[in-house]
């Protein structure tokens, strides 16, 4: 896969700005097939940043209701990427 693959978009929540400043850690959806080595190179590459530790979480779909038929979201996978003191990814 090449790195423009493997890291789909930031996570911007309240949870997730919440760990920004204090803890250094930044949060992508990232594909499904995408392993934490995967993960490292494509971060380091697109931001030029070192990273240290790469947590990865499989988030499930949830059920949704459009008028009278019940549907569902997709799952997706979130990685959690821990960066170097000092490293900082600024999202426009």
């Amino acid at each position: 896969m090449q790195e423009y693959e493997i890291i789909k978009y930031p996570v911007i929540t309240e949870k997730s700005t919440a760990i920004f400043g204090q803890e250094n850690k930044y949060c992508f959806a990232v594909a499904k097939g995408a392993n934490k080595y995967g993960i490292k190179k494509a971060i380091e590459f697109i931001y030029k940043v070192t990273v240290l530790k790469v947590n990865v979480v499989k988030m499930s779909g949830k059920k949704k209701r459009v008028r009278h038929q019940l549907g569902r979201t997709p799952d997706w996978k979130k990685a959690i990427v821990t960066l170097k003191e000092g490293d900082k990814i600024e999202f426009a």
